[in-house]
């Protein structure tokens, strides 16, 4: 049983280990919102996420003899460097086992805090099958990243955090990966106070728990797909499950697009790093009714690779209308160029690329191909220069991007 008295001894535990996230009161996604928006910034965490929680509470409540068989786990990379942080910290080995789809980041990180890290299958579910055999092969003592109580209550002392600051929140996003998170949030704020919502957030892509909890059992998906590499699981917890029945209000399931929009969100106003995971709670914030409630958005983790980032940020800017293509037909004459970046130049577009393509047509008196990549605002922006384009007589198509 999760118990208010397991609750309360892990917040002080973990609180030997954990950074102090105080809330974020957002202005941006209040006024996007029509509600009061606080973010719980556990991107900011020891370790770079929440995980370091459960794992430092389990490791905390195991015997000595179990601790000096060795640890292995299974992750997509948070929880696998919180089980490495409590294992150094109580001196003992721990193996990990990774997709090999985990970011670099995640894996040298882990490394770092004198992990064994083991790659192995495409998504959490294969790698965690090679995890239990390799507990039963050497012996080691197995955490399950989200399908145990123990970790669950580590996981829940966050609601302990949220409600201590901010007694009267109405609800809380959560993200969804396997459901330990979710499982301990739910429940312990259940207990605190029965009139919180808590609603779970999942990746469209992988929306296990929403998929179970419509069928009324733990239901495996046949695959995953999204970027969201740190919830993307097949198949929720069978033991946490039945919290989740009782205390999950309600699932939002979030498609990538909007997770890749969430990220230029939180860089730009609130010039904080988010991995997509702990996005998906910032993205459920638009899908809220505007009520005026103040809802908590938990930020599960910042750990993302610098290519992913830039692939995020790019796919972003093509997202918000802030990066387009446009190909136009000109005449293969001097002062053809100068007449088209004087149009774009008149309306405050920024060009970026050019490329100049003479073989467009046989005939190049009739025309040559120019592709121009250029900057604006944002949607009205782009419109506003396509549209002096087409006034000045350019008949411009818009292409897809290659940067």
């Amino acid at each position: 049983m999760l118990t208010l008295n397991a609750f309360e001894e892990a917040s002080e535990i973990v609180k030997k280990v954990t950074a102090d996230t105080k809330l974020v009161y957002s202005d941006y996604f209040s006024s996007q919102t029509g509600n009061r928006c606080y973010l719980k910034p556990e991107n900011m965490q020891v370790t770079g996420a929440y995980k370091i929680r459960g794992a430092y509470y389990k490791v905390s409540t195991m015997s000595e003899e179990d601790r000096k068989k060795g640890l292995i786990t299974a992750s997509a990379g948070n929880h696998a460097q919180g089980v490495a942080y409590a294992a150094k910290a109580y001196g003992c080995k721990a193996v990990i086992v990774m997709p090999t789809t985990t970011p670099l980041i995640k894996v040298e990180r882990t490394k770092s805090y004198g992990a064994e890290v083991v790659l192995y299958g495409d998504v959490y579910d294969e790698a965690c099958k090679k995890a239990l055999e390799l507990a039963d092969e050497n012996g080691y003592t197995f955490i399950h990243p989200f399908d145990d109580l123990t970790v669950a209550t580590g996981q829940g002392t966050i609601a302990m955090e949220i409600v201590q600051e901010l007694p009267v929140v109405d609800t809380i996003l959560v993200p969804i990966g396997g459901g330990g998170l979710a499982t301990g949030v739910s429940t312990l704020a259940k207990l605190l106070n029965p009139k919180i919502r808590v609603i779970g957030v999942e990746p469209a892509g992988a929306n296990c728990m929403q998929v179970s909890l419509r069928n009324g059992k733990v239901t495996e998906l046949p695959s995953v797909n999204t970027i969201a590499d740190g919830t993307a699981v097949k198949r929720p917890g069978e033991k946490i499950f039945p919290y989740i029945q009782k205390n999950i209000d309600d699932i939002i399931t979030i498609p990538d697009e909007e997770l890749v929009v969430a990220f230029l969100d939180m860089v730009e106003n609130h010039k904080m790093i988010v991995e997509n995971s702990g996005l998906l709670t910032v993205a459920a914030l638009k899908h809220l009714k505007p009520e005026n409630k103040r809802v908590v958005a938990v930020m599960s983790g910042g750990n993302m690779d610098v290519i992913t980032m830039s692939q995020v940020v790019q796919n972003g800017l093509i997202a918000r209308d802030r990066i387009f293509t446009v190909s136009v037909l000109l005449p293969d004459r001097p002062g053809e160029l100068v007449r088209v970046s004087t149009v774009i130049a008149q309306n405050q577009g920024n060009v970026i690329k050019l490329e100049h393509n003479q073989f467009y047509s046989t005939n190049r008196n009739a025309a040559v191909e120019l592709r121009i990549t250029m900057e604006a605002f944002g949607t009205a922006h782009k419109k506003q220069i396509l549209k002096a384009l087409e006034d000045a007589g350019f008949n411009p198509k818009e292409k897809h991007i290659s940067l």
